[in-house]
């Protein structure tokens, strides 16, 4: 960003220099990919000028001491990060929008870090991840889009990534308030917002004032264990996203996915994915409060049918923020191939509660001092592998753009 004309308060004045990526509205509505959140959610990070082009860079770096308890539980220290950067630019009638994200995820190792009850992916090609979560590829996104007005009221909109994000499910997690609030990876993440990585997607849609629908063409295999690199693009899935901003404190959207293959060790297995959630915002004198509810449900195939619930808040008050997050999960990967038990779906519950103080900014930069303390409830056939309580806890020092 060097070179760039910053705008006196560039947490306030940015949001009048830029507008939505696809359509009329304020650019506070936009979110991750082509996914809408309440007008009224917060938006930090660096806004201003490059030449022609208005820009904004935001992001952050967590470091996390991490503790699972429990006999499946382990302890790591580490560091998270993300870092976004938009350009935008008009073109003819219409208006040109790019975006870049990055993160440093793959030093912490294609392991990941311990979390209990999570699932999904892989860290060397041959064995699940179970019990932690899996780094974040290096480019997570990469994409452009074309919106032009069609109507007084009607925008029409293309996007296209590599990687980028299909219009399925609710914001993803590192992009909501309450959920980058929280330096947990939900365990529902691969019922609602997996497909936020994703190497080769294209959307089109329409933005009708508050309502917003739009389908997408993309690659149903999620990221492989070579976080440095890139994936092919497959093209072999698609997905359709309806979208409702009733008031400038809500947002609304259910969505419906057929993603062809999406795990790469079990190749023959298909998804069809249905979400639905909820956003509500609202501005304090003195700070924000946002919650957000959502459900997914996975239709392996072959395979199960399997639910997962979350509900998550944030309350920020001047320089104090508390946060938390109930989810409930249908699991059927938490046992090994060989296990009496494997493949028997376990319906499981985690709860969080965390706080953190924000530090005064310096030189656009803030620094968050907190920690968060889970709590699960499990059915008795897996007290011999988690035991009959575990308790987990974080302790994290964020810096960030504001």
């Amino acid at each position: 960003m060097a070179g760039m004309d910053m705008p006196a308060d560039p947490s306030h004045a940015g949001h009048a220099m830029m507008q939505g990526a696809l359509g009329a509205y304020a650019m506070t509505r936009d979110a991750s990919g082509t996914a809408w959140q309440p007008d009224a959610a917060p938006h930090q990070g660096l806004h201003g000028q490059l030449g022609g082009w208005k820009a904004m860079l935001h992001g952050y770096a967590t470091a996390i001491h991490d503790d699972q308890g429990g006999l499946r539980g382990d302890h790591k220290t580490f560091v998270q990060s993300h870092v976004m950067a938009m350009a935008q630019h008009p073109v003819d009638a219409g208006m040109v929008t790019l975006h870049g994200a990055l993160s440093l995820d793959p030093l912490m190792g294609q392991a990941g870090y311990p979390l209990l009850l999570q699932t999904g992916e892989t860290a060397d090609g041959k064995m699940p991840l179970i019990d932690r979560q899996h780094p974040h590829n290096f480019l997570s996104e990469l994409s452009i889009t074309y919106s032009r007005p069609l109507g007084s009221h009607v925008t029409g909109f293309v996007y296209a990534g590599y990687p980028g994000e299909p219009a399925l499910g609710p914001v993803t997690y590192l992009h909501r308030f309450a959920g980058m609030a929280n330096p947990e990876t939900p365990i529902d993440h691969h019922w609602l917002d997996s497909t936020h990585i994703t190497f080769g997607v294209i959307t089109g849609g329409l933005a009708l004032g508050p309502v917003k629908l739009e389908v997408s063409d993309f690659t149903g295999r999620e990221p492989d264990q070579h976080r440095w690199g890139f994936n092919r693009a497959r093209f072999d899935s698609w997905s359709t996203r309806l979208t409702v901003n009733p008031t400038t404190n809500w947002s609304m959207q259910i969505s419906y996915g057929s993603i062809h293959s999406p795990e790469q060790l079990m190749p023959d297995v298909n998804q069809h994915r249905i979400t639905a959630s909820a956003t509500y915002d609202r501005a304090l004198s003195n700070g924000i409060w946002e919650t957000s509810v959502a459900w997914g449900q996975n239709r392996n195939q072959p395979g199960n049918r399997l639910n997962a619930f979350l509900a998550e808040s944030a309350l920020s008050l001047g320089a104090n923020t508390i946060f938390g997050r109930a989810e409930n999960a249908d699991k059927d990967e938490l046992l090994l191939p060989g296990s009496p038990l494997s493949e028997q779906v376990f319906n499981v519950s985690k709860f969080s509660i965390g706080y953190f103080r924000t530090l005064p900014t310096v030189a656009h930069l803030a620094l968050d001092l907190g920690g968060l303390i889970s709590t699960y409830a499990l059915p008795l056939a897996l007290d011999a592998s988690y035991g009959s309580q575990p308790t987990s806890f974080m302790l994290f020092a964020r810096v960030k753009f504001k």
